[in-house]
């Protein structure tokens, strides 16, 4: 069955209508509130196979449908247009960033806040802690011929030991080398500022000797760190839930509130998503109780450094267009905003 031309007409106003309206529609609201050039009856067996390919879902309390994740999915891949934030928001956003602040974790957690009350969600920002590790040494220790123990040692006495699985050949002398390449480069560096360093060009004078050795093991080597990675998460909005319809449900709202009763689960969960804007819509997120909501996180960066994680987490239904020009809106800023604040200068 195809997604024709009139199908994603109906399917993109029944989109729009349901997430400012939050009511189910039918064929014949449908047919009154747009101009689809079509009857009811047309409308109706169209939504009808929308239903069946899985872009509709049919609530046993109405007539009317309401879309699914992998109809909001498709709307912000494809239907959904950038929403210009008005020179009063904007205006908004840019005062309360820097209005009495002087510390950069309080201008984060005040992001948090603000991004909160714009948007009306659940709203988070995570950022390292200010006394974040710094790298001891590096080790690589041989366990056979396929296997190397990677072992990272914190000047707080913190130590992660890795099995890495190699796929290139090596020798003790090639893996000793490399771990002492590997401790110079980053001796002394918290493993935020590692995390945003070049690897490639931190081995170039180095890149022959070891060949696809560096190339197998530094990859593993920033995904451990991560892993390592000590931050803070701020959380704000969550009272705000019981605004929202979908959330009248009392077992639904309560399934959401565990989520962040495991602090640290919903912070690895955000360190471990990619950087830039990423949404995830419904069952595309893993974790089980958040599988009814949508989440949108994006990076933000201080003197050019990526930093931390900011975004939302509330219901499928939501202003996708506005939320992530917020979101965007803050982010770009918070460089900024730190500056004004008292934060780091940029090298000259």
């Amino acid at each position: 069955m195809d997604l024709n031309e009139r199908k994603l007409k109906i399917l993109q106003a029944i989109v729009s209508d349901f997430i400012h309206s939050a009511e189910p529609i039918g064929s014949r609201t449908l047919s009154k509130k747009y101009s689809m050039g079509i009857s009811p009856a047309t409308i109706r067996n169209e939504m009808s196979d929308l239903e069946e390919m899985g872009f509709l879902t049919h609530p046993y309390t109405s007539a009317g449908r309401v879309p699914s994740s992998k109809a909001y999915r498709l709307y912000v891949n494809n239907f959904m247009k950038r929403y210009e934030l008005s020179e009063e928001e904007k205006k908004v956003i840019e005062h309360k960033l820097t209005s009495g602040l002087a510390e950069f974790d309080r201008t984060i957690e005040h992001a948090a806040k603000l991004l909160s009350e714009m948007t009306n969600m659940i709203s988070f920002a995570i950022t390292p802690k200010q006394d974040e590790d710094k790298l001891k040494y590096i080790n690589l220790l041989p366990v056979d011929e396929n296997t190397v123990v990677l072992m990272i040692v914190a000047e707080s006495g913190k130590v992660s030991n890795t099995a890495l699985k190699l796929k290139v050949p090596y020798n003790e002398e090639r893996l000793s080398f490399l771990a002492k390449v590997m401790t110079y480069n980053y001796r002394g560096k918290t493993i935020s500022d590692i995390l945003t360093m070049d690897i490639i060009k931190d081995f170039e004078s180095d890149m022959e000797a070891l060949s696809g050795l560096a190339g197998s093991i530094m990859p593993k080597f920033m995904n451990t760190l991560e892993g390592m990675l000590d931050v803070e998460l701020y959380l704000d909005g969550l009272t705000n839930i019981f605004s929202i319809p979908e959330y009248n449900d009392l077992d639904r709202a309560k399934v959401i509130l565990e989520t962040f009763n495991r602090k640290q689960d919903f912070t690895d969960l955000l360190i471990n998503r990619d950087s830039g804007m990423i949404i995830t819509i419904g069952d595309e997120n893993t974790e089980r109780g958040l599988q009814d909501c949508s989440l949108i996180t994006a990076t933000y960066r201080i003197n050019g450094k990526l930093v931390g994680k900011l975004g939302v987490i509330g219901p499928t239904r939501m202003k996708y267009d506005e939320i992530t020009s917020v979101i965007e809106y803050i982010t770009d800023n918070l460089s900024n905003a730190f500056k004004l604040t008292g934060g780091e200068e940029e090298d000259e």
